[in-house]
């Protein structure tokens, strides 16, 4: 298990050796089902993310599922994601821009799903590391801010 997204759980009666991982504190199964639901309708809906949103088909489902399944590992649930996260994402252009529309969706997504804001803060800074390291290009040349 990645002890990077294990806590120790030092409020319980549990045995001191044992951890609390991030994928318990957001509810197991359940929370990081309302979770990924929630970020893939923000990310259908919200105009701010329509760069996102047109790198995907009209059935949402599918990815909505590995997504699911690569946080249940990631966070230290079940390992069910059996690809390569990277693989799956070489085929679009993500720079920048890219990068922070998928860390709106999740920011809201955290907020709207009940998420306890201390987890939802240990939670920052992971989501921006994986988010960063699926861009495969810098930032748009037509962005003003490029000049």
């Amino acid at each position: 298990m990645d002890h990077a997204h294990q806590i120790a759980d030092e409020t319980s009666d549990a045995d001191p050796g044992e951890t609390t991982t991030l994928y318990r504190l957001i509810g197991g199964e359940t929370g990081l089902r309302r979770l990924v639901d929630r970020f893939y309708a923000i990310m259908d809906k919200d105009p701010a993310a329509a760069d996102i949103r047109a790198m995907h088909g009209d059935d949402l489902a599918p990815v909505q599922e590995k997504l699911f399944a690569f946080l249940s590992g990631w966070l230290g649930g079940p390992r069910l994601y059996g690809g390569c996260v990277m693989g799956a994402h070489r085929a679009f252009s993500i720079g920048p821009e890219e990068r922070d529309q998928w860390l709106m969706c999740m920011t809201r997504a955290l907020a709207e799903s009940a998420v306890d804001p201390q987890v939802r803060a240990l939670l920052e800074r992971p989501f921006f590391a994986i988010a960063d390291f699926m861009r495969n290009r810098e930032a748009r040349s037509d962005d003003p801010e490029n000049g």
